[in-house]
């Protein structure tokens, strides 16, 4: 693919922050194509075209890290974790990259076009969605939570975590989109939020906006985190069984440092649950923003 020689091999993994501008720019086209050649429907369509424009640097990226991989004579534990964080890094970037555009797009064009461009991210606002809890439905509901709040926001995490996990075992980079899509998703019900928290106040949509990230992001980067263990475990799993040689001590050496890592992202998507939890129901401020927006929308 043409994408695969655009930028020097490495770069991502040395400049991860770079990845926070690919991101940017791969979702501005992904919606624009979107929009052009599917105007009726074009918020799944826009997920899709930016996973296929991400793909390539992504199989760089694992490809470089097979190549070190199967140079080094033992493999450890320290190393396949050094190489794993340089590639959490690169996908955290592109997630900020990808939740900015569609956060700012919902803030800056007409409620009618980014309805129509964002529709089935939007409609997870009203819901139990396959996307994570951006605001949580009992949240905008009310503000008073029941003891099951916890349960359902980790049961609904659980369930990206596991298909991000699955997907990249059976396809190798295809998790991808399930990130792509959650990246949308938060972008885009946070952005609605402190925009129509505005329209009902006369505050700042931007202002809004920066209140709303300050309370999420602990519980959002870190719940993100743990889909991108998921998805990194599984790619490498999924490689691993073509590169090694089955039941081999090496091949079981990488597999079970990847059992390892879904661990970890298992007790990120607890610890994610838990913030969460006590964010939506302790932090005042957010959810007086969560009022306002839907004061303005009934």
């Amino acid at each position: 693919m043409v994408l695969e020689h655009v930028f020097p091999e490495n770069w991502l993994e040395k400049k991860g922050r770079y990845s926070f501008l690919l991101g940017v720019g791969y979702s501005i086209v992904g919606v624009l194509l979107a929009s052009i050649l599917f105007p009726g429907d074009p918020a799944l369509v826009a997920v899709a075209f930016t996973s296929l424009l991400l793909l390539p640097e992504l199989y760089k990226i694992f490809s470089i890290e097979e190549r070190q991989e199967s140079i080094e004579q033992k493999v450890s534990f320290r190393s396949l974790w050094k190489a794993d964080i340089g590639v959490v890094r690169i996908y955290i970037f592109l997630f900020l990259g990808i939740l900015l555009v569609y956060s700012i797009g919902t803030m800056v064009m007409p409620q009618m076009q980014s309805n129509t461009l964002f529709r089935e991210q939007l409609e997870i606002r009203f819901g139990q969605g396959f996307a994570g809890q951006a605001v949580s439905g009992q949240a905008i509901a009310g503000g008073i939570f029941s003891s099951s709040l916890f349960y359902g926001l980790l049961s609904n995490n659980f369930l990206v975590l596991l298909a991000c996990f699955i997907m990249a075992l059976l396809t190798g980079d295809g998790a991808i989109f399930l990130i792509t899509w959650n990246a949308s998703v938060w972008g885009a019900i946070f952005g609605i939020t402190a925009k129509s928290a505005a329209l009902f106040s006369g505050q700042n949509a931007f202002y809004l906006f920066g209140l709303i990230m300050l309370v999420v992001f602990p519980h959002m980067i870190v719940e993100a985190i743990s889909y991108f263990l998921a998805a990194i475990s599984g790619a490498v799993i999924s490689k691993d069984v073509v590169l090694e040689k089955f039941a081999s001590h090496r091949f079981l050496e990488v597999f079970g440092f990847n059992l390892y890592l879904l661990l970890f992202a298992l007790l990120f998507l607890l610890l994610g649950a838990i913030i969460e939890t006590f964010v939506l129901e302790h932090v005042g401020i957010y959810q007086e923003i969560i009022r306002m927006s839907m004061q303005a929308i009934s």
